[in-house]
């Protein structure tokens, strides 16, 4: 019988593709005929065949799709670092720019030094300028990025010059909080924003609030702007610096002369006492 119903349906299939090959006229509207019955009422086969083929094409798209979404963020961290380069040169040109441009006390000239290295100690944050006694450079002089303060000249060498920064711990800078006018001490702390010391009234002081040299003591001229109040986690007041420290590249030196130099350090720290007794030349009385 199993041979029997497979030679059947042997028979059956070459009969069907014989007629199926059969190039007639009639054969050809037996076969529409039989296509017209049996194709539409078997959808229900097709479904599966039609389902698998649709995902397959889902599959080839998804492909595709990872395909664009991988070049695409490759283009993307292209242009971010594109982003970061066009960002650093527009940052230098502003402080190029803000370096001729602008302006504080007509009283004080300048020159303008390059950053030759920073100190790369977690204790000591000061850098290196090309600029030295040969173009007239004097210990305690301000140094600003033509924004804001960046620190005070700390040595003096032929060619070159050591910056303290403000971020520095030996960093003491008198200042005046606007628009309240209190007067404080910024304290470097080797942090990125320098806490608010010695504040009179810090009531009424808010975050926000300019911050700039205040000139007393003579050493820093005054109105330079440092940075802005801000406060920490903990409540306590610290300047948002107003100057770029992660690009310092180049540097303004304000040639300052307000402050009288000691000439003679004896004659100030001695005690004041009573007035040495000057013998007197004796003379003669006459009678």
């Amino acid at each position: 019988m199993r041979r029997l119903l497979l030679a059947v349906i042997a028979l059956i299939l070459l009969g069907v593709f014989l007629v199926w090959r059969i190039d007639s006229p009639r054969v050809e509207r037996f076969r529409a005929q039989i296509t017209d019955r049996i194709v539409p009422n078997m959808e229900w086969a097709m479904a599966p065949v039609t389902g698998t083929v649709n995902l397959f094409r889902d599959f080839q798209s998804y492909q595709r799709l990872t395909v664009q979404n991988q070049e695409l963020r490759s283009e993307l961290r292209k242009m971010q670092t594109w982003k970061e380069a066009a960002l650093q040169l527009e940052q230098e040109n502003a402080r190029l720019l803000d370096l001729n441009k602008v302006r504080l006390d007509p009283r004080l000239t300048y020159i303008t030094g390059v950053v030759l290295a920073d100190s790369g100690s977690p204790f000591r944050q000061s850098v290196l300028l090309n600029v030295g006694a040969r173009d007239g450079i004097v210990d305690g002089w301000a140094t600003v990025d033509g924004i804001g303060l960046v620190g005070r000249i700390s040595g003096v060498g032929k060619n070159t010059a050591r910056v303290i920064l403000v971020t520095d711990t030996s960093s003491r800078i008198p200042a005046v909080i606007q628009p309240s006018g209190q007067r404080a001490i910024i304290a470097g702390d080797n942090s990125a924003a320098p806490p608010v010391d010695f504040l009179e009234n810090p009531d009424l002081v808010r975050p926000g609030d300019r911050v700039i040299s205040s000139g007393d003591g003579g050493v820093f001229p005054a109105g330079v702007l440092i940075g802005q109040i801000a406060a920490d986690p903990g409540g306590r007041l610290r300047v948002r610096l107003a100057a770029d420290f992660e690009r310092l590249e180049f540097l303004r030196v304000l040639r300052h002369h307000g402050s009288e130099k000691v000439s003679q350090d004896a004659s100030v720290i001695l005690e004041e006492g009573p007035a040495p007794i000057i013998p007197l030349a004796s003379t003669s009385v006459s009678e």
